[in-house]
């Protein structure tokens, strides 16, 4: 995919990961709207880089709809997920274990099914965070499984796409490895640490090289434009040991 001039969509681009992403793609020519709640967060990405941004709750169908109305994007990328509350399976309630369900699916479905629907051009891609959902995250409720449900919606949004002839492309970005320095990153990483004993830069010591936001958005936009990554589904990145396909897109 050639990003040069491209309208691309960052929802929770405002900071963390998503921001990384925006960079990224700034860096090779692409024209990006973020898509965020906080206003003050949104002002400073506009006022840094110049790009569009647009106030919205991605839980609520309707701004779905509305915004890829307005943009009609050629890369829609659904970053944007909430702080897992953190606790013990013993010891959490279902109002904790549930949220990630409550926020993180829900925006999915709606921001997935406002694509199919709609629909967004063909040739279109959509990108859909997934961290987490490999290898759980026992100390996050049901922060990964709901992760991985993300991870089920994209292949099933491909299956209807492909019934209908869409032309649109869903893929699955999936860090492989707890990233410091973002809001979901640094809650997981004090409570695991504090589970173990150690200090929150110890733990994440033991994922080997760090994966700095930058350079997860560097990544993600090798994986977009170059062939070899041509028919992966799902994507895992991780910071020593770069891009690895997960699974192809005919699995």
């Amino acid at each position: 995919m050639e990003l040069e001039g491209k309208s691309v969509v960052v929802t929770g681009g405002s900071r963390g990961l998503g921001l990384g992403l925006v960079e990224a793609l700034l860096s090779r020519g692409a024209d990006v709207t973020v898509v965020a709640r906080g206003a003050e967060a949104l002002a400073s990405v506009r006022e840094r880089f110049g790009v569009s941004v647009l106030k919205a709750d991605v839980t609520d169908e309707s701004s779905a709809r509305d915004v890829l109305t307005r943009t009609r994007p050629d890369l829609l990328i659904l970053n944007a997920g909430s702080k897992p509350r953190m606790g013990r399976l013993d010891e959490i309630s279902w109002e904790d274990f549930s949220a990630p369900w409550n926020t993180d699916v829900k925006a999915g479905l709606h921001w997935l099914q406002a694509a199919l629907t709609m629909p967004l051009a063909r040739g279109t891609r959509v990108l859909v965070g997934s961290s987490g959902a490999v290898n759980g995250s026992p100390l996050s409720g049901g922060y990964g499984g709901a992760k991985r449900m993300l991870w089920l919606m994209a292949k099933y949004a491909n299956t209807v796409s492909a019934a209908r002839q869409l032309d649109i492309r869903f893929q699955v970005l999936v860090p492989m490895q707890i990233i410091g320095g973002t809001g979901v990153g640094d809650v997981a990483a004090g409570a695991y640490a504090r589970a173990y004993g150690v200090t929150p830069q110890e733990f994440l010591g033991r994922f080997g090289a760090p994966l700095p936001p930058r350079d997860f958005g560097d990544k993600v936009v090798t994986m977009l434009t170059d062939p070899a990554y041509e028919t992966a589904f799902a994507v895992g990145f991780k910071g020593d040991t770069g891009i690895a396909v997960l699974e192809d897109v005919a699995a």
